[in-house]
């Protein structure tokens, strides 16, 4: 065995690593750019190397710094993680001519699964299934175009050198094929450096379901199963579960045998994982994954293994510890993709601190895989993951349970997530039963993320109580020194005047009053036009309110700069104490710019300045997270001002376009 590695990633993936070579007494060395100086994964490493600024190109994707830094330190091997370079082939020879092991599939293997095309090809020349569609190396638009119309829409743009969702899209009709194209092209290019995209029937009712299989140096091949990823947004996976739920055993090991038979054919070492779209009875082979995958916790969950630790083992050249008759499943298992993401806005990355983060107790079926902490910043240079929240049960009903009660306990503010949707989504009545597919959130989209509503009073008043007790405690630090002080007093005492306070929030756009009358036995609050009596106590990270005797656990957890999120339930909702000491601006005039919704580079322009535009019109291509969003007209108008260029970085919030709205007549009809 390794007696030191070097881990060739970040975040979560990074920090796993190392608690499996920490049980196994190999040394760590991490890598991090200048934005993860202070990262968790480097904490947990042994040792770190800095490998430059933090644009992925010049840090974790730098393959001559990555070497020199394992060779620096005397580490044996290096192992990639996901994501980054862990399917490069030429990161995978970079560290043979170096003499050092690379922790996964050869370069050779890698090459055959990771161009998609001629991974299909292969594929069907072994027999396994496919999807209807074109894989060939002619690439023009044309030629593309014409394959879209013989397949029939709607089709999958996929590019052929890369997954995760990158790069693919689904066009509905031709008209839309040439810009999707374009879009596609370009994601590819900038995600995976090759804009070869290959073209598949889009299946209107699929799941998504993937074998875990794993080989070693002496020709066993062996699968753990499969996992079902069905529930996903923008092509990327939110939800996996093991195993698959209505699979009978007859389709689980038809499934199985094709994976080992996909790895057998390119002479597959290490983990890997074959997925398969499935509709109906039928299952087709949709790419291989040449490595580990995010959601390889709920295969351990369910077969009690440690994949990363096979990995170390089959990577020094040990035999697979079991054979195949020997793996067992157990149980049922969730993980749920926490985000920094808005899910209102179409699930747009979103950046900023933690301000809080508590993640539910790792009792006996709950687990945590995470690379961040409470203080934490969420950049615009990488993943937006925050953590993987992991449940196992006896059986599907009891993990999901648990899942929806742990997504309950998760404590996360400072910034957006999609906590609450996935809070939302686990106590679905449709996901509960397990009537899934890739079409679940679209289908399901007004119950998962709901308009905004007003927060209700329970919320308003674990606010103000939040607030209150806050002042308590702040004014008895103030005055400690003498215990009998009136102005240590936050509980309304006042010598001639009524014993009340008025508290304003800012919830949405909307300004919420509420008084808070204090009594011996409690509070009184008004609000909203009514009058309750109201109690509170701290218990642990939260609060017990009473109001007339209706007790209600809310979190309230702070944002910063007098923001806070209310969480009840489940749900969350923000609110802004308006500080009555603040002076109150007047009301902004409208600037006529199109913004930045969030920190990014600027990658096409698709209008000159001076254009007039029809309401909807694509304006301007901003990248954030290796995803692309469009800047569109929001009513016909004419384009002032272009601000940025192609290749500029711009910040969230940032005058990109400055834009007139045609002004609307009112003329009468003859």
């Amino acid at each position: 065995m390794f007696k030191r590695i070097l881990i060739a990633n970040r975040g979560e993936i990074a920090c796993r690593i190392a608690r499996t070579t920490r049980h196994l007494g190999i040394e760590t060395v991490a890598v991090y750019s200048e934005a993860d100086r202070g990262a968790l994964h480097v904490e947990m490493a042994d040792e770190a190397v800095p490998l430059g600024p933090p644009a992925a190109s010049e840090s974790y994707l730098a393959i001559d710094r990555i070497v020199a830094a394992a060779r620096a330190t005397g580490s044996e091997a290096i192992h990639p993680g996901y994501g980054f370079l862990a399917e490069n082939p030429d990161f995978a020879e970079a560290c043979e001519r170096a003499g050092l092991v690379f922790i996964g599939p050869p370069a050779t293997a890698i090459r055959a699964m990771g161009d998609k095309s001629a991974a299909k090809a292969l594929m069907e020349r072994t027999g396994v299934p496919l999807v209807p569609g074109y894989h060939g190396a002619e690439q023009s638009p044309a030629r593309l175009a014409d394959e879209a119309r013989r397949i029939g829409y709607p089709v999958l743009i996929k590019p052929s050198a890369g997954g995760g969702g990158k790069g693919m899209r689904v066009v509905a009709a031709p008209e839309r094929f040439a810009t999707e194209l374009a879009t596609a092209q370009r994601e590819a290019r900038s995600a995976f450096g090759d804009d070869r995209v290959l073209i598949e029937k889009y299946l209107t009712k699929p799941r998504h379901i993937e074998v875990q299989v794993f080989a070693d140096r002496h020709g066993n091949i062996v699968h753990l199963f499969e996992r079902d990823c069905s529930i996903q947004r923008r092509m990327q996976k939110v939800i996996e579960e093991a195993p698959a739920i209505g699979l009978d055993d007859a389709r689980r090991r038809e499934m199985g045998d094709t994976g080992i038979a996909a790895a057998r054919a390119v002479g597959y070492v290490g983990a890997g994982t074959v997925e398969f779209i499935v509709e109906g009875d039928a299952f087709f082979f949709m790419e291989m994954n040449t490595r580990l995958q995010v959601e390889h916790p709920v295969t351990e969950m369910i077969t009690g293994l440690d994949l990363v630790e096979w990995q170390l083992r089959v990577a020094a050249g040990e035999p697979l510890p079991l054979h195949q008759e020997a793996i067992l499943r157990r149980g049922h298992a969730v993980e749920a993709r926490l985000y920094a993401e808005d899910p209102r806005h179409n699930f747009l990355p979103a950046t900023g601190f933690l301000t809080t983060l508590r993640p539910p107790a790792e009792v006996a079926g709950v687990r945590v895989d995470t690379g961040v902490r409470e203080g934490d910043r969420i950049t615009i240079h990488y993943d937006p993951l925050i953590a993987k929240l992991i449940v196992w049960g006896e059986d599907r009903e009891t993990a999901v349970r648990r899942l929806a009660a742990a997504l309950t306990e998760y404590r996360v503010a400072g910034l957006v997530t999609n906590r609450e949707f996935l809070a939302r989504l686990a106590s679905h009545p449709a996901f509960e039963r397990g009537a899934i597919d890739t079409g679940f959130i679209d289908r399901f989209h007004e119950d998962l993320i709901p308009r905004e509503a007003p927060a209700p009073l329970a919320a308003l008043a674990a606010a103000s109580l939040a607030r209150v007790l806050a002042q308590q405690i702040e004014a008895a630090h103030a005055q400690g020194g003498d215990p009998w002080s009136p102005w240590r007093r936050r509980d309304g005492w006042r010598l001639n005047g009524a014993t009340y306070q008025d508290l304003r929030w800012r919830d949405g756009e909307k300004e919420r009053h509420l008084r808070l009358h204090y009594r011996r036995d409690g509070y009184r609050i008004e609000a909203d036009g009514r009058d309750v009596a109201a109690q509170v106590r701290r218990v642990g990270d939260h609060l017990v309110v009473g109001l007339d005797g209706h007790e209600i656990r809310a979190a309230v957890l702070s944002e910063g700069h007098d923001a806070v999120t209310v969480q009840i339930e489940g749900i969350e909702h923000r609110l802004r104490y308006i500080d009555p000491t603040t002076p109150t601006l007047g009301a902004e005039e409208q600037s006529g710019s199109l913004t930045a919704p969030m920190p990014g580079r600027v990658v096409e322009v698709k209008v000159k300045q001076g254009a007039k535009v029809a309401r909807g019109t694509a304006l301007l291509v901003l990248e954030a997270m290796k995803m692309e969003h469009t800047i569109a007209a929001p009513a016909d108008g004419v384009v002032e001002r272009i601000n940025y260029a192609v290749g500029d970085l711009v910040e969230e919030g940032a005058a990109l376009i400055e834009f007139a709205a045609e002004e609307v007549s009112d003329a009468a009809s003859d």
